[in-house]
C-alpha cells in the first residue's frame, strides 16, 4: 500500500508538470467562452433565449464530450506509457519498490482524475458562466440535473481511455497509438449511427448517456444494460492491459 502511494503521487507530479494540462484547462475555458458569446449572440441579436443558465452547461456538456475531453484523456494516456518508455523513465519508474501492478494502476487512477478534474473544471466554469449571463433562470433542481449528467459522463468517457492504454501497450509508437485511438473513435462512433440498434456496444455512443438520466422518462432497462455493459468492457480493458504491461520486457 505504501508503494502503490508512492507510485500514484510521483505518477500525479508528473502529470501536473506536462502542459497538456494547462493546454487544457485553456481550451477548456475557450470552448465556454465561446459558447457563452453564441448563446448571448442569439439572444441579444434575435431576440431568441436559446438555454438558460443551468441548460448552458448541458450544451457545453455535449461539445466536450465529442472533442476535447477524448482528445486529452488520449494525449494523456499516451503520455503515461508510451512516453515514458520511449524516454526510458519507465526504467526509472519500476526501479521504485512496488508491483508492475502498483505502478500500472496508479498511472490509471491518475488518468481517471484527470478526466473528472476535467470534467468539475467545466462544469463549474459552465455554470458561472450560466449565472452571470442569465442569473433568473438558475434553480437548485437544475443544478443538480447538471452535477448529475457531468459525473455519468465520467464512466463511458474513463471506458474509453482504458481502451488507449490497452493501445499504447500494444503498439510501441505514439503517434500510432494517437491515430489509431482517432480512429477508433470514428469508426465506433460511425458504427453507433448506422447500426442505431446495437448502438450501445459501442463505448462512444454513451458518451450521452446522462440523458437517459434526465429526460422525462427513464429508461431503467437500458441504463442497467449499459452499466452492465461498461463494467464488462472496462474490466476486460483494464485486465487485459495489465496483462500486456506486465509482459513488457521495458
Amino acid at each position: 500500500m505504501v508503494g502503490f502511494k508512492a507510485a500514484f503521487v510521483n505518477e500525479a507530479v508528473k502529470l501536473l508538470k506536462k502542459k497538456k494540462m494547462m493546454a487544457a484547462a485553456i481550451l477548456s475555458i475557450l470552448a465556454v467562452m465561446i459558447g457563452q458569446i453564441a448563446v448571448t449572440t442569439i439572444k441579444h441579436g434575435l431576440g431568441l433565449r436559446v438555454v438558460g443558465s443551468v441548460e448552458f452547461p448541458i450544451v457545453v456538456l455535449s461539445f466536450i464530450t465529442y472533442t476535447l475531453l477524448p482528445l486529452f484523456a488520449i494525449f494523456v494516456a499516451i503520455d503515461m506509457f508510451n512516453g515514458e518508455s520511449s524516454s526510458n523513465t519507465m526504467k526509472i519508474t519500476l526501479l521504485r519498490p512496488v508491483s508492475r501492478f502498483g505502478v500500472f494502476s496508479a498511472k490509471v487512477l491518475n488518468l481517471a482524475l484527470f478526466i473528472a478534474g476535467n470534467l468539475l473544471f467545466v462544469m463549474l466554469l459552465s455554470l458561472l458562466a450560466g449565472f452571470i449571463f442569465n442569473p433568473s433562470s438558475a434553480s437548485l433542481p437544475g443544478i443538480l440535473k447538471v452535477i448529475l449528467s457531468y459525473g455519468l459522463t465520467f464512466f463511458p468517457v474513463f471506458v474509453f481511455a482504458l481502451i488507449v492504454v490497452l493501445l499504447s501497450n500494444v503498439i510501441q509508437g505514439g503517434l500510432a497509438v494517437f491515430f489509431l485511438s482517432i480512429l477508433v473513435f470514428i469508426v465506433f462512433n460511425s458504427l453507433g449511427i448506422v447500426f442505431s440498434s446495437y448502438s450501445s456496444f459501442f463505448i462512444t455512443s454513451m458518451f450521452d448517456w446522462y440523458t437517459l438520466w434526465i429526460s422525462e422518462t427513464i429508461n431503467v432497462f437500458k441504463i442497467f444494460r449499459q452499466i452492465l455493459i461498461m463494467s464488462g468492457c472496462g474490466i476486460m480493458v483494464f485486465t487485459t492491459g495489465y496483462y500486456l504491461f506486465d509482459s513488457k520486457d521495458i
